[in-house]
């Protein structure tokens, strides 16, 4: 079959991963799994490879990337696979929605504006674009737009950023210092008097105060609280292994003996720096 013969063919390029992708669909002789997934059963395992990608990024794991990057493309194949099937839309139309997309969003690249700008005014340009294209699309509110489905670290990020684009926006870090002080006292309050849900409200105010500090500090928070995670693994493991060294495991430690290797292995860090 000449379907066959593209699937085989290592040198076929989009082309083969589209039929790839329609023939697991088949609903006589494709995947039984890949043929039940619709697209909000689909759309965790988006965001999870989204994740692995910036993951491989992170730690310069270039190999790996390679790979990620395949599956998250093969995501976008999947769900505009679907899309086909109930008549929304092709792979082909979101392939020219984005070309069109980049075309109109740099002028100074595709048009007749100039290239001679900072990349401060161009992000000034794109946003006064994108602010044309969210009320073709009747949305007019500042905030209209910042996806509902993002991490809500990230997403507090983004709010933040989009209000500050019209002035509703601390002056200096200063002044966010002093709220976050404010909102460690209300939650303190919070945790002491009130109940559960005023305590997970006063916590979540901090926390989209912290992010807005990482703004003004120039610090995305999703990426600053991934690196903390990493930094926390990477100490956990030290510990293990001091343990381990000791015919020991976490289980038959304390805290007092394993805060002191903590610090040990933070001091062979700063040592080996």
């Amino acid at each position: 079959m000449p379907e066959d013969a593209l699937i085989h063919d290592k040198n076929a390029g989009i082309e083969r991963l589209l039929e790839i992708m329609r023939r697991l669909r088949d609903p006589d002789s494709g995947c039984p799994w890949d043929v039940e997934q619709d697209f909000s059963t689909i759309a965790p395992y988006t965001i999870e490879e989204a994740y692995e990608v910036a993951d491989a990024i992170e730690r310069g794991a270039w190999d790996e990337l390679k790979g990620e990057l395949g599956d998250l493309l093969f995501q976008s194949v999947f769900h505009a696979q679907m899309a086909a099937e109930a008549g929304y839309f092709t792979f082909q139309d979101v392939v020219r929605t984005m070309s069109d997309k980049m075309v109109t969003r740099h002028p100074h690249v595709f048009g007749d504006e100039s290239r001679d700008k900072s990349a401060d005014q161009q992000t000034v340009d794109w946003e006064k674009i994108k602010a044309a294209e969210r009320a073709g699309k009747a949305q007019t509110g500042t905030l209209d737009g910042v996806a509902v489905g993002l991490p809500a670290l990230l997403r507090a990020y983004k709010l933040q950023k989009r209000a500050a684009r019209v002035g509703f926006d601390w002056p200096d870090a200063s002044h966010v210092l002093d709220k976050i002080a404010e909102e460690s006292r209300e939650l303190v309050e919070a945790r002491d008097a009130l109940g559960h849900d005023e305590i997970e409200e006063e916590f979540g105010d901090l926390l989209f105060v912290m992010a807005n500090l990482g703004r003004h500090l120039g610090v995305e928070p999703e990426a600053a609280l991934r690196r903390a995670n990493a930094k926390f693994i990477r100490r956990f493991e030290g510990i293990e292994a001091k343990l381990a060294d000791r015919g020991k495991m976490p289980s038959d430690s304390d805290l007092a003996e394993m805060d002191a290797l903590w610090d040990a292995v933070k001091a062979e860090e700063k040592a080996a720096e």
